[in-house]
């Protein structure tokens, strides 16, 4: 006589096919975790029940697949189900044996349940139009219970030789969206297994073909590497792991094992690449790490146990605290996953830290590969994790041609020193050739090279690094002259305001004006304000309609002859002086790596000045 479902109707089953599991590759994770479950509680039973005689290492599941009939089989020899406990665990929706036999025994620390909810084992009818359950537990009678679908099931007595449960799927016939007969293969079968149940702890075997012969075959590995002890790992173990899993051709710079235990205990094994995949710095990537419980995959790319700055870590974390909800692929408790990718966060700033201190040219080789990640990680958000992130930043120097921390520029800074000072270029070599530069060093200053186009953006969010503000060299706010040097150029500014007033109308600048901070080259452009021209580059590259312009201002070397060649040509010839004006501002353009608006007038006009 068919029954109905005791709590649930076809809707709620539909629902839970088609919504709750979006993939329905799961199925086959759900019923062998159903089946570990099941050996779990065989074992843990075996203690107090005289009656069950229990060898450990013959508890395992096994999987059938026979093409022809269209039907795969789950068996374990588990602690089986009576006639009520499949009436009550397999005829209410949302009713979980497992949940239960936890909950009863909570106070033994050896029990381990991974099922907990009642909805795993419905997931089968996404394959699957029909499904047969045999089970004996350690009763005297066989049961079988079978249901396809909403409409019922029925249970009825059989026969079975041993106690454990079979679950017998009857697949789906193939549609024009999904070919179910490839779950009735081999390769799919031992895919899925691989993929989800590769560390169950107890053998899964099926029978396969070897050489056009059947034999018996453990397709799970059981014991994952993060369970070991460290001891218990060679490197070669660890570094063969990360290529097989993340396909990569190298191994990696770093590997960072922990175990924690506490509120929420977990086990997690965190690889830092030695460089970055291809598609690291492009849309496609996913961040994420493999997120386990009890050595099932609950989710291959778990974005929410790494902040943005570290996504190029890899690994696995793996937590028998995870509660989990009804899909196995949401999480209830964010609680749980918070504290975990907490100490994660923590953990591989202290690793990166500790590569820095001690194996420096490891971490430059990181820093290259990753270093722009930080970068980013420092100014996102608004700054917010900008404290996090600033000790692991590196600069090159004016001085070593190398990268330096902001710590270690600050412990090199003259006792007179205010300012944290940086320029932004393409390469050290061109940086280090702007004119902007030359007396800053003259004055025996350290200065930052910034190459990467980030490098700005970062620092701006800093502000300052313990209390000491940071300034562009190319700004106009530079002071580094004695007032002796400065009282020298206002006076020469304000005797020339008028010469300088119509350089900056003809050449629609923010200003133009003397200078002393130049000590060979003729000219160059700083910059007011917060855009640099830099950022000016920077931004207008980007595929948006936001275009900026920095707020320039012409300098010319109040030193150099031509700052006299300019004031007799305005006495005298103001044509000529409206042509050396142009060829000045194209020169610190260029400088500057900027455009020219009009290049062929700029190429005549030098022409017809070198020629005279």
């Amino acid at each position: 006589m068919k029954k109905q479902f005791k709590s649930e109707s076809k809707r709620l089953l539909d629902l839970m096919i088609n919504s709750i599991y979006t993939n329905k590759d799961i199925f086959l994770r759900e019923l062998i975790s159903n089946s570990s479950d099941a050996l779990d509680k065989l074992y843990f039973n075996s203690f107090t029940d005289k009656k069950l005689k229990v060898d450990k290492d013959k508890l395992e599941i096994n999987i059938k697949v026979n093409e022809e009939n269209r039907t795969i089989t789950i068996s374990d020899n588990g602690i089986g189900m009576n006639k009520e406990e499949l009436e009550n665990n397999l005829g209410t929706i949302a009713k979980s044996g497992s949940l239960a036999f936890k909950e009863a025994n909570s106070d033994k620390e050896t029990i381990d349940i991974i099922g907990q909810f009642g909805v795993g084992f419905y997931s089968a009818f996404m394959v699957s139009d029909k499904i047969t359950v045999i089970s004996k537990s350690n009763d005297d009678k066989a049961y079988m219970w079978t249901s396809e679908g909403a409409d019922g099931y029925t249970i009825s007595e059989t026969e079975k030789e041993n106690i454990g449960t079979d679950i017998i799927l009857h697949i789906k016939n193939d549609t024009d969206e999904v070919k179910y007969s490839d779950y009735l293969t081999e390769f799919k079968i031992r895919n899925l297994v691989k993929i989800y149940s590769d560390y169950i702890r107890y053998p899964i075997k099926m029978e396969v073909s070897v050489d056009d012969k059947k034999e018996q075959q453990v397709l799970n590995s059981m014991i994952p590497l993060w369970k070991k002890n460290k001891n218990e790992v060679k490197e070669d173990e660890l570094n063969n792991f990360y290529i097989d899993k993340y396909y990569d051709y190298e191994k990696p710079l770093k590997v960072i094992q922990s175990s924690v235990e506490g509120l929420t205990s977990y086990k997690s094994l965190l690889f830092i690449p030695s460089h970055a995949p291809f598609d690291y710095y492009t849309k496609d990537y996913e961040k994420g790490l493999s997120l386990y419980s009890n050595g099932v995959l609950i989710m291959d790319k778990c974005s929410e146990l790494l902040p943005d700055y570290f996504s190029f870590v890899k690994g696995v974390v793996d937590s028998e605290d995870i509660s989990l909800n009804i899909s196995r692929e949401l999480l209830q408790s964010t609680k749980s996953v918070s504290i975990i990718a907490k100490n994660i966060e923590t953990k591989i700033k202290k690793e990166l830290e500790e590569m820095l201190e001690k194996d420096r040219d490891n971490y430059i080789k990181f820093f290259n590969a990753f270093g722009s990640q930080l970068k980013f990680g420092v100014y996102n958000n608004y700054g917010m994790d900008k404290d996090k992130l600033k000790d692991l930043l590196l600069f090159y120097s004016s001085v070593s041609k190398k990268l330096i921390t902001l710590k270690e520029y600050i412990n090199n800074m003259k006792k007179d020193q205010e300012f944290i000072y940086y320029a932004s270029g393409n390469s050290v070599d061109a940086i280090d050739n702007l004119p902007q530069v030359e007396k800053v060093k003259d004055k025996g200053y350290e200065i930052l090279y910034f190459t990467d186009y980030l490098d700005e953006f970062a620092i701006n969010a800093l502000m300052e690094y313990e209390n000491k503000k940071f300034i562009n060299v190319s700004s106009d706010e530079l002071d580094i002259d004695d007032e002796q040097e400065k009282e020298k150029t206002n006076k020469l500014n304000e005797e020339c305001k008028e010469l300088l007033n119509e350089m900056k109308e003809l050449l629609n600048v923010t200003d133009v004006k003397f200078t002393s901070r130049l000590k060979n080259h003729p000219v160059c452009l700083t910059t007011k304000g917060n855009i640099s021209i830099e950022m000016e580059k920077v931004i207008n590259a980007m595929p948006t309609d936001e275009k900026v312009n920095a707020q320039t201002v012409l300098e010319i070397n109040e030193n150099h002859p031509i700052a006299n060649k300019m004031k007799d040509l305005y006495k005298t010839d103001k044509k000529e002086f409206e042509k050396y004006t142009k060829i000045l501002y194209s020169e610190a353009r260029l400088i500057e790596g900027l455009p020219l608006d009009n290049p062929s007038e700029i190429s005549n006009l030098i022409c017809e000045v070198i020629s005279k």
